[in-house]
């Protein structure tokens, strides 16, 4: 169960709204600085082996450092309460922004930049605080509403980046950045209201014929749900480093055109994210799933035509409805894990979730710019499709996965 009845009516609605202002603002200032890593990372260095590496490592290392921590950080949460992780969390971004716009050096930039996924990892813990004051119905549309304030705080925070950039220099992005993000610390330690954390229940899940206990990974589908998320993510990060190369080279279009297409794909997603949720949320696991295989068929047909269409209008729609399609699959998946967890692990389990996602980010971002250096440009949306096709067997499989029961609905022993 969650502790939504500490917060009760319109309440939960008012702090879900914040919730949604918090991380658009904090994911906002991180990615103010986002596209132009390069532009200030060539200034401070004349090799090219350590620019090559920098400019990789300056994105990854934040990545990394949440793939090792997120558990742990979750864990903690569970033991100690997620507004005390979100505030961690918050804090911890101001102070590496304050750090990075400080520092002039290379390499001390690239250990912040880890140590601000390591010690930051806002996410996990602000999806753990909505799970515990949302209803577990509405899960879905909790994860939907939270993804869609990431989608548009990164897309209005490179705009603002650029604008402070034209004006001002790198060191005054990151100011800004660490400002906004103590404010969001301060805002979310006076204006959420303590929630403890769930007491883990001493249950246990006996096999009548053995009489041997199993653990939450054993009898739930998580790690089975989290290979499906991980799959379809790593399928849209194929793309992302020969995106731009692609658009230019196959459909000779300018640049406008190629900042369309892309954004096109965060557009889609950010309207149709919260209609998915409310579509998906009173079905239970099996009819999600059965539901969920169209879906990923959708996304199937949709990068074959993108692979081996050269009009460049049909691309813009096809990405467009791409997007669309996006908006049903990870905040719907998030809910199923997060459900497949009990309430005492949510923290732990939607950590691990979030390591997840950055591993396979990580892995569909040099995947794609390998396959694309080896095999050439024309064949980058024809392996999205190829990886769509393998996301759809997990798919498929757990559509016959029994529903576990819940620790509170296991009999006692007699």
């Amino acid at each position: 169960m969650s502790h939504a009845g500490v917060v009760q009516g319109s309440n939960v609605r008012i702090l879900i709204y914040l919730l949604f202002a918090i991380q658009l603002i904090s994911m906002g200032a991180m990615e103010m600085s986002g596209p132009f890593w390069p532009v200030h990372l060539r200034g401070l260095t004349s090799s090219e082996s350590i620019f090559s590496f920098a400019s990789i490592a300056v994105y990854v290392g934040p990545m990394l450092g949440i793939i090792l921590t997120s558990a742990f950080w979750g864990r903690i949460g569970d033991r100690y309460g997620h507004k005390l992780m979100m505030i961690r969390a918050l804090a911890g971004l101001s102070l590496t922004q304050l750090g990075l716009a400080l520092s002039g050096d290379i390499w001390v930039i690239l250990v912040l930049r880890f140590l601000q996924g390591a010690f930051a990892g806002y996410i996990a813990p602000a999806q753990a605080y909505g799970v515990s004051i949302e209803a577990p119905s509405r899960r879905a549309r909790l994860f939907a509403i939270l993804q869609i304030s990431t989608n548009v705080g990164s897309l209005l925070g490179a705009v603002v980046g650029g604008l402070i950039l034209d004006y001002a220099t790198f060191f005054w992005i990151n100011i800004i950045a660490s400002a906004l993000c103590a404010v969001c610390t301060v805002v979310a330690a006076v204006t959420l209201p303590d929630v403890p954390p769930v007491k883990k229940a001493t249950t246990v899940i006996a096999s009548a014929a053995t009489g041997r206990t199993t653990s939450v990974w054993q009898t739930s589908p998580l790690l089975s749900l989290l290979c499906v998320m991980g799959i379809l993510l790593l399928a849209r990060m194929l793309p992302q480093t020969s995106f731009s190369l692609y658009v230019s080279s196959v459909f000779v279009v300018s640049n406008s055109v190629v900042g369309l297409c892309y954004g096109l794909l965060a557009l889609g997603f950010i309207l149709s994210a919260t209609a998915w949720s409310r579509y998906f949320e009173h079905l239970n696991q099996q009819d999600t799933l059965h539901r969920m295989t169209y879906v990923v068929l959708g996304c199937i047909a949709l990068t074959a035509i993108a692979g081996v269409t050269r009009n460049a209008v049909v691309f813009v729609v096809v990405y467009f409805i791409w997007g669309v399609l996006l908006g049903a699959t990870t905040p719907v998946l998030m809910a199923l894990i997060s459900k497949a967890a009990d309430s005492s692990q949510q923290g732990h389990v939607l950590g691990i979730a979030q390591g997840t996602a950055q591993f396979a980010s990580i892995a569909g971002i040099s995947i794609g710019g390998l396959l694309s250096q080896v095999y050439g440009l024309q064949y980058t949306y024809l392996f999205v499709c190829l990886a769509y096709v393998l996301a759809l067997l997990p798919v498929v499989a757990l559509r016959y996965w029994p529903t576990r029961l819940q620790p509170s609905q296991v009999p006692p022993a007699e």
